[in-house]
């Protein structure tokens, strides 16, 4: 259970990450995006920044989807349940059953849901 928790919190920085990365990239209308500005080459660039949260929201999202197929297999190995219970329990019991009176239940009649419907 423990590493199900903790891969949990890892899910949950992952995907704060990834939300952060795609309000930093430029859209069409400006968003959040990073401006331009910088030097006309290298990494600074409006084009390096853009191609660098390019990369980096493509890898953000591939773990987040592998961890998502990871805790999936953690939760299904913690409740150790792999198959469906395909058992169904048929036994009922009334309310005057659990009570004990037997005796009462006989005695209040049984009505027609259907009676009001033929009127």
């Amino acid at each position: 259970m423990t590493l199900f928790i903790f891969l949990t919190v890892i899910q949950a920085f992952i995907a704060a990450g990834l939300v952060i990365l795609v309000l930093m990239q430029r859209s069409e209308g400006g968003g959040l995006g990073i401006g331009g500005g910088g030097s006309p080459g290298g990494m600074l660039s409006a084009r390096g920044a853009a191609d660098f949260l390019s990369r980096a929201t493509k890898w953000f999202a591939i773990l987040f989807v592998a961890l998502s197929i990871v805790l999936a297999a953690v939760a299904v190995d913690a409740s150790g349940q792999r198959d469906f219970d395909e058992t169904l329990d048929r036994t009922t019991t009334s309310a005057a059953d659990t009570a004990g009176d037997d005796a009462s239940a006989a005695e209040v009649p049984a009505e027609d849901p259907l009676a009001d419907l033929g009127e």
